[in-house]
């Protein structure tokens, strides 16, 4: 088969399109063929050398996919060889092959085609697990999600607005904002020319956000404490502004505040078979009834992943970037 391969880490160009040899599918796994991947932030990380894939992950980047079953591992039931699935993937999907644990794939959503199913797995897993079930948002509460347009923003804006709750969102520029409101956002905050701490608290009557999701870590984790409600929740999912920051430990007890940080790739195969599970069960329907559906970007041959990758890196897209095979 082909797929992107980086023999040395460095920019987009690092990314080679080569021939290599099928997976096989272990025990307990099923072989996909991939009808196409998306683009995440890890994968940029990855290729610059920085996110390596846990041990006995495929070295390619791509941690999601859809397409269709060809072939089951050893003691895999509940699916069958001509099913269409999209997974979450710990490496791999930027591939026209690849095995996935039977616990990690996901039927294509009714109402949704297998191509565009590559954008749903990773953003509903991170915003499922993170906003509903370690900071068990509830409706009435209020959302701030940082990243508004990304791929996770714009499903945390519509499955927050499906729980009854507020949304409050930061981007970086009118268009993106307004992409925003389209899908259910009700607070619009640029980042680059607003304080998103006071234009908060503006808008709530001072009492700030109950739940935020945060991408960006250091750079943002002190507004961030200001900006929680009391009892408010925190959930760091990425590290775009750094890694350490300073945690101002009293401020966070007089919001009897929590944090928490999580990821998805690196977590055992229960953990996240268990987090897929919920997901089919609570976000597919929403899906299959019209409330949330997948943002698409734009979509690319997956032999141009470093094309793929300057979009990304350049932040001029809204949702998802897709790959799809040949």
């Amino acid at each position: 088969m082909h797929a992107i391969t980086i023999p040395e880490p460095g920019g987009p160009e690092a990314l080679v399109w080569d021939e290599v040899p099928d997976p096989v599918p272990g025990e307990g796994e099923v072989l996909v063929e991939v009808v196409a991947s998306a683009v995440n932030r890890a994968d940029i990380l990855q290729r610059q050398g920085f996110y390596n894939p846990p041990p006995g992950a495929s070295p390619y980047p791509g941690l999601e996919c859809s397409g269709r079953v060809i072939a089951l591992g050893t003691g895999v039931s509940g699916w069958a060889v001509g099913d269409e699935v999209c997974a979450l993937l710990s490496g791999g999907g930027y591939a026209e092959k690849v095995a996935v644990p039977a616990g990690q794939l996901l039927p294509v959503p009714d109402g949704t085609d297998l191509r565009r199913a590559a954008a749903l797995p990773e953003v509903t897993c991170t915003v499922w697990s993170n906003v509903f079930m370690i900071a068990h948002l509830r409706p009435g509460e209020t959302l701030l999600v940082h990243g508004g347009s990304s791929g996770i923003g714009t499903m945390a804006i519509q499955l927050a607005r499906a729980a009854g709750a507020r949304i409050a969102v930061t981007a970086g520029t009118k268009e993106k904002l307004d992409q925003c409101a389209e899908l259910g956002a009700d607070i619009l905050i640029n980042y680059r020319d607003q304080d998103f701490v006071a234009e908060l608290k503006a808008a709530t009557g001072g009492a700030g956000a109950d739940v935020i999701l945060d991408n960006m870590g250091a750079k943002y984790l002190d507004r961030n404490v200001q900006s929680l409600a009391v009892n408010g929740r925190l959930a760091i999912i990425g590290m775009q502004g750094g890694i350490k920051g300073e945690l101002n430990i009293g401020a966070l007890l007089g919001k009897r505040g929590a944090i928490s940080a999580t990821s998805l790739r690196a977590r055992p195969l229960e953990e996240k078979a268990a987090i897929v599970a919920a997901v089919r069960e609570h976000v597919w329907p929403l899906i299959a009834d019209g409330h949330i559906r997948p943002v698409v970007d734009r979509e690319l041959p997956m032999s141009e992943a470093a094309a793929a990758h300057r979009i990304l890196e350049d932040s001029g897209h809204v949702g998802k970037v897709l790959l799809v095979a040949p």
